[in-house]
């Protein structure tokens, strides 16, 4: 029988973040009960209120999609709170599931991230490259956090029989995304700054926009909807199926296509409709030159992404100006 079921409690961690709140959109598809608990109901943080919530509550599967999250400036800015934070919520929340027998009743899904593969990692990324080589510096923090939480996920798996899966998914966009441009990703950000862009020039013109690097770094970027489908269609494989596929109970998350960061700014920057010059300042970093995931184990399994690029950003770039920037068009 497939883990998941009628009648099962699913825990979604972190229900309010993008990636949260798209697990629990794609649940209401499914007979089963979601478990959410607000920051103020249920700091994850707090390893003593999440064990009495497990133990109050007794979830069935768990979804551990909480975490703290930001682009470049932010791991540079307060690497300290990225370890902290997300070391915390993984002990706690991963901990506390394993010994109210969320492992044994149904299953433990870990989400952790791309970035936790060796910056000059072999393109595309397999999950046998994990701890092959050194990390990319400017979000090192948050990569030993999340690789962390993936070894603490198959530890349980190795020392007690836990039934724990761990999806790395490469960068994620979509409605309910970071648009603070202090702590965002690229996607997010460039959609803010293009759309500020227009008619803000000191010719009522479109202003230019400086971006930092080169432009040159490739990047892959998977809707929250299409993730929050992954985990849904992992949760409803049983075990032997995920196992057989992944024995180290790992799995890519992604599209399997890249481009540069200079095509994703004019891809932007058309969708937002936008005529904005684009400007480089290559005295910023550039971070990881390639990051593409190679996503054969999910395909195996029987899933793949369907949301196009272009349509992800038009949707996202909807949201945000239904959000945040009411007087667009």
């Amino acid at each position: 029988m497939p883990p998941i079921r009628p009648g099962s409690r699913v825990f979604v961690a972190g229900h309010r973040g993008m990636v949260g709140s798209a697990v629990v959109r794609r649940l209401s598809r499914e007979p089963v009960e979601v478990i959410t608990r607000t920051r103020g109901e249920l700091d994850l943080r707090d390893a003593t209120a999440v064990r009495a919530f497990f133990e109050a509550e007794q979830p069935t599967h768990l979804v551990l999609a909480a975490a703290k999250v930001g682009g470049i400036l932010a791991n540079a800015t307060y690497p300290a709170d990225f370890v902290r934070d997300n070391l915390a919520i993984e002990l706690g929340v991963l901990g506390a599931a394993h010994d109210s027998g969320v492992g044994q009743r149904g299953r433990m899904v870990f989400l952790g991230s791309s970035c936790i593969y060796p910056r000059e990692a072999p393109q595309p990324m397999r999950e046998e490259h994990l701890l092959t080589g050194p990390l990319e510096p400017t979000n090192r923090a948050y990569a030993i956090a999340k690789i962390a939480g993936v070894e603490l996920a198959e530890s349980f798996h190795r020392q007690s029989g836990d039934d724990a899966v761990s999806l790395m998914p490469t960068n994620l966009y979509g409605p309910g995304d970071n648009f603070d441009l202090e702590t965002s990703h690229v996607l997010p950000a460039l959609i803010r700054r293009f759309d500020e862009s227009r008619g803000a020039g000191a010719d009522g013109g479109d202003a230019p926009v400086t971006l930092w690097g080169s432009g040159s770094p490739r990047r892959e970027f998977l809707h929250a909807d299409d993730l929050a489908d992954a985990i849904v269609h992992v949760l409803g494989l049983s075990e032997s199926e995920i196992r057989e596929v992944a024995p180290d109970g790992l799995l890519n998350v992604g599209v399997g296509e890249d481009l540069s960061i200079r095509q994703l700014g004019e891809t932007i920057r058309d969708v937002v409709g936008a005529t904005s010059e684009i400007r480089w300042d290559d005295t910023k970093p550039d971070g990881t030159p390639r990051k593409l995931l190679d996503v054969s184990r999910m395909r195996a399994l029987g899933w793949s992404a369907t949301t196009s690029l272009q349509s992800g950003i038009e949707s996202a770039t909807q949201w945000y100006r239904q959000h945040f920037n009411t007087d667009a068009s």
